[in-house]
């Protein structure tokens, strides 16, 4: 390829991203607790997976307790087999509080072949929710690092009502104060938009379905009527997966949000590295050839542009110039979100770098059989009938 066709297909790469992709760059959808409706609000009961969460379950169930929420609501813990007292650091929180009637801990069975340990814990307390007298209108599927403003529930609950949700996920605001995560989480959040651009997401004309996982309100009866977790039960990309089993039965939202915040902390890039090496393979299907198209596409999209401003000649280093200015303004509006210098614009060249090194690492990880790899458990091995969504780049 000459250094002019390869510029002429990273401006068409990127005009296209800019104009034709949602406008998924200028992070527009988003959540906003003002927005909440008056209307009678549905029983509500939130299920939290837990391994090893000692660290932060306190703050999640504690944040869910003091809900400003006027309907009926309760917490189940599902305690995945931890060592390190997350049951009882979870119900010393409710206890605090004088809130322990409203929190339910579960001790998590053994997990069965075939089911990554997130979805079997999720499972057990839908299987609770299901045999109990009076089973709530939703489900909250959240994680135990997810800590919520007062009034979040209540937006999540008149936002599903009123567009009639089988889905309505919040993008938790994740942790940005290491140098890893101020390089790192923007532009994770930045490359998740443009995989699943939000807009189309919430369009129920498309096919893009989207969630994030940390914060997922669920029509109880949709979810039943999709086959339960069962349905998912070896997917490590669990909430997209989810989402795309869902939006067949009903119109699903997704959005970027203040009122949701991970408190999990991503101190080194070593952290960075492993989370996204959890499940990038996963998310291309373990398949070689979905692996070479990703680098290759990464290449042209984020590594090319600088590569012909810093080494190309004339209309060659032009297009480059442009290319690279088009992805760094591309990159404000989720700098602006995350209140980190806009600046990182300019370094998406090389931090897109590191992420194409990120999703090798997790192909050789898969390879040694130690894919999926959390709380000392590997489930990158885990398949079923599931596929995961993938790009549609």
């Amino acid at each position: 390829m000459t250094n002019d066709f390869i510029a002429s297909m990273v401006l068409a790469i990127w005009l296209y991203l800019l104009a034709g992709r949602g406008m998924f760059w200028l992070a527009a959808e988003r959540a906003d607790a003002s927005a909440a409706g008056k209307e009678p609000l549905p029983a509500i009961v939130a299920i939290i997976p837990a391994r090893d969460e000692a660290e932060s379950i306190g703050e999640t169930v504690a944040s869910l307790l003091r809900q400003d929420f006027a309907g009926e609501f309760e917490v189940i813990v599902v305690d995945d087999e931890s060592r390190d007292g997350t049951a009882q650091v979870a119900r010393g929180a409710a206890a605090t509080l004088g809130a322990t009637d409203r929190l339910t801990v579960l001790a998590g069975r053994a997990l069965p072949p075939g089911w990554t340990g997130k979805l079997w814990a999720q499972h057990q307390g839908v299987e609770h929710v299901e045999t109990g007298p009076h089973p709530p209108a939703y489900l909250l599927f959240t994680d135990a690092d997810i800590v919520y403003a007062p009034g979040a529930l209540t937006w999540l609950a008149a936002t599903a009502q009123a567009g009639g949700f089988v889905l309505t996920s919040l993008m938790a605001k994740l942790r940005c104060q290491s140098l890893a995560e101020r390089m790192f989480v923007p532009a994770f959040i930045f490359f998740f938009q443009m995989v699943y651009p939000f807009a189309w997401a919430n369009d129920p004309r498309r096919a893009t379905a989207a969630a994030a996982g940390g914060c997922m309100l669920v029509r109880r009866e949709a979810l039943r009527r999709a086959g339960g977790m069962a349905a998912i039960r070896g997917a490590l990309i669990d909430d997209c997966t989810l989402a795309r089993v869902l939006k067949a039965k009903g119109p699903i939202f997704i959005g970027l949000t203040e009122m949701v915040r991970s408190i999990r902390g991503y101190a080194a890039i070593g952290d960075i590295r492993r989370m996204v090496s959890r499940t990038a393979y996963a998310q291309l299907r373990y398949s070689s050839l979905w692996l070479a198209g990703t680098v290759l596409g990464l290449a042209l999209t984020f590594l090319a542009p600088a590569g012909l401003a810093l080494f190309a000649a004339g209309p060659g280093r032009v297009a480059g110039i442009l290319a690279w200015l088009a992805m760094a303004i591309a990159f404000q509006p989720t700098l602006g979100f995350y209140r980190v210098s806009r600046l990182w614009g300019l370094a998406l060249p090389l931090i897109a770098a590191i992420y194409m090194a990120f999703t090798v690492d997790s192909a050789y990880q898969h390879a040694r059989g130690r894919g999926g790899m959390w709380k000392g458990r590997a489930q990158g091995n885990v398949r079923d009938n599931v596929q995961d969504n993938v790009s549609e780049l």
